[in-house]
């Protein structure tokens, strides 16, 4: 059995989760998996506006989940916490596994569908 959470983790913890929560964030976040990338880079591959995009890499610096670095006049922007490519893979397998549940049942509600009950 897993340890209790203790109480003073939770407010740690949901801030965490609320930085996920946001999917301009993890569009970043995924953009900073494929390794160090400055704000136009991370612009280019999100599709967000550079005002947006920057306001959420702060966010995520002050939050330890990014670290930043300057060279000359460019910022460039890293994963700095482990956790968040292993959280973010992992809720992406759930997804897949339950929405390969969900058209299992839908296939055999399907396949029901129209024959005569005895």
């Amino acid at each position: 059995m897993s340890p209790a959470i203790p109480d003073e983790f939770l407010g740690l913890m949901a801030e965490k989760f609320r930085m996920l929560s946001d999917p301009t964030r993890l569009a970043i976040l995924r953009a900073l998996m494929a390794g160090e990338r400055n704000v136009t880079r991370v612009v280019e591959e999100t599709g967000r506006n550079q005002a947006n995009v920057s306001k959420h890499l702060k966010m995520l610096s002050d939050a330890g989940l990014v670290a930043r670095r300057k060279e000359g006049l460019q910022v460039f922007y890293r994963l700095d916490d482990p956790l968040v490519e292993r959280l973010c893979k992992l809720v992406c397998e759930t997804i897949v596994q339950e929405s390969h549940e969900e058209v299992q049942r839908h296939r055999k509600l399907l396949s029901g569908y129209g024959k005569a009950k005895p």
